[in-house]
């Protein structure tokens, strides 16, 4: 069945304008959407049924039928656009040919607790878009239950985050919460809150992850936050025998996570 589909080519179409918005996070609170671009992340997206309204592709190049094809595609509405109108709604200094406008979902505190919740990973205050996109990236690979991200961290929806996951955004819940509510009746509910720290004694390889466990990183320079920290149950270190200092909190969180799915296998 051959999709219709309208053009627009003018920058200045009022659309566009709202489009173009998105790429700052006030445009994006405002208007409760995102912009994705590329075809491996719309791809991802239409095939985890996020709520993907329009997508953008070049119009001179014309449809793109693999994409097309996806469930999920024939709900979104496909307008081809000019080269300049693609560039506008991208931050990349190479567009990737197809853009699309997404709804954020609704996915709160009280969902994540009435779920599985047995591992996840609780950021505070991450403030790097690439950090943020490899842990969720990480927290994917390892099947943990969500990622959540305490106030002060990046805006997921940041362009480069949300490229930095490779659509790992799409296969976990990412809850946004005030930590200091939250944590609490996590560990109501039998969670262990684990926060790493450089002045912790106990080894993370010491501890045990395997029971329901929530795992706590902090802020590129100055770690978890003192209200945060006065939370955890168990303050853990990275053991490291070379003379680096530290780790990069998304590889410390990496260390962390597949430590924990390590335990958790030897118990199958």
């Amino acid at each position: 069945m051959m999709r219709t589909y309208s053009e627009i080519l003018s920058v200045h179409n009022a659309r566009v304008k709202e489009w173009a918005a998105l790429l700052e996070r006030r445009g994006r609170d405002k208007q409760g959407k995102y912009l994705i671009e590329g075809y491996h992340l719309l791809e991802e997206a239409l095939k985890a049924g996020a709520g993907v309204e329009t997508i953008l592709f070049l119009a001179e190049k014309g449809l793109p039928g693999e994409l097309a094809a996806l469930d999920g595609a024939a709900a979104a509405e496909w307008i081809g656009v000019s080269s300049a109108v693609l560039a506008k709604c991208s931050d990349a200094q190479t567009p990737q040919g197809v853009v699309a406008i997404v709804a954020k979902p609704a996915v709160g505190a009280d969902a994540l607790l009435a779920g599985a919740h047995d591992l996840v990973v609780v950021l505070d205050g991450v403030q790097d878009p690439g950090n943020l996109g490899t842990i969720i990236r990480s927290a994917d690979a390892v099947g943990a239950n969500a990622v959540v991200l305490g106030r002060g961290t990046v805006d997921l929806y940041n362009p480069k985050t949300i490229r930095s996951t490779m659509g790992s955004l799409y296969h976990l819940p990412i809850v946004e919460a005030d930590l200091a509510e939250l944590l609490p009746r996590a560990r109501e509910r039998g969670v262990r809150l684990v926060t790493t720290s450089l002045q912790a004694q106990r080894s993370c390889y010491e501890t045990d992850l395997r029971e329901p466990a929530w795992l706590i990183l902090g802020n590129e320079a100055k770690g978890v936050s003192p209200g945060v920290a006065s939370l955890s149950d168990v303050q853990v270190i990275i053991p490291m025998q070379g003379q680096a200092e530290s780790l990069n909190v998304a590889m410390a969180a990496t260390v962390l996570l597949f430590e924990a799915m390590r335990q958790r296998m030897s118990l199958k």
